[in-house]
């Protein structure tokens, strides 16, 4: 073999090497790439940090808790608007966050291809079983395109059930937190106010069921001494 021959088999290897280390994702995260621009339409987009009543202490606060199981939540440092973000509920009728005004929000973009998404689903829902109410609510949004026999089929047979079905098939939502800079790829989750602003995000999975998340739920609520 020449050394020009050579030199294009490392090349192949790299790429091929590269390519395969994105598919496994990076920390927990299945990396990939959205629609261009273009194909987007209208996509929902930040609102002004003084449209966010958070004060500068629940930032810190947020900050503090995100430790242990929920490390990887990282706080905003200044809060964004995140009320125009829209998908849909089980009979496909558009849902907005700040339709929910009021609740405090975990949203969690999740596919049926993504294995992290799939394993912290239980977990989830399990969140949700323990501490959703008229304060709180996880929203679990699911990005598969296509029709949605695979994503209900999938959370039957985990047995999930206190989880209501929402889903974005379209890849706007997912693409107008990637323009922010808030998603790199699923799963991503969004801790949001009851007045619809963004408190903190994450990429990758983590344990939602564990004392570290609900600590942190209840930081974000404003009720630190709320029983879980």
């Amino acid at each position: 073999m020449t050394l020009e021959n050579t030199n294009k088999s490392t090349r192949f290897l790299i790429i091929i090497a590269t390519f395969a280390g994105m598919l496994a994702g990076i920390g927990g995260v299945i990396i990939f790439g959205g629609f261009s621009d273009e194909d987007q339409g209208s996509v929902a987009t930040a609102g002004l940090p003084d449209s966010c009543p958070v004060s500068s202490e629940q930032m810190i606060a947020i900050k503090s808790a995100s430790q242990g199981e929920v490390a990887a939540m990282l706080a905003t440092e200044k809060p964004l608007a995140m009320r125009d973000l829209t998908f849909s509920d089980a009979d496909g009728a558009p849902l907005s966050v700040g339709s929910l005004a009021g609740k405090t929000l975990l949203i969690n973009l999740w596919a049926t291809w993504c294995a992290p998404c799939r394993e912290e689903m239980p977990a989830l829902n399990e969140l949700q079983a323990e501490m959703g109410d008229d304060k709180f609510q996880v929203i679990a949004v699911n990005v598969d395109t296509g029709g949605d026999d695979k994503p209900k089929a999938f959370l039957k047979e985990i047995g999930i059930d206190s989880l209501g079905f929402y889903r974005e098939p379209t890849l706007v939502l997912f693409n107008s937190l990637k323009r922010q800079g808030l998603a790199l790829g699923l799963p991503v989750t969004l801790l949001v106010s009851k007045e619809g602003c963004l408190l903190a995000h994450m990429n990758g999975p983590a344990e939602w069921a564990s004392d570290d998340a609900k600590a942190l739920i209840r930081t974000a609520i404003g009720g630190a001494n709320r029983e879980s």
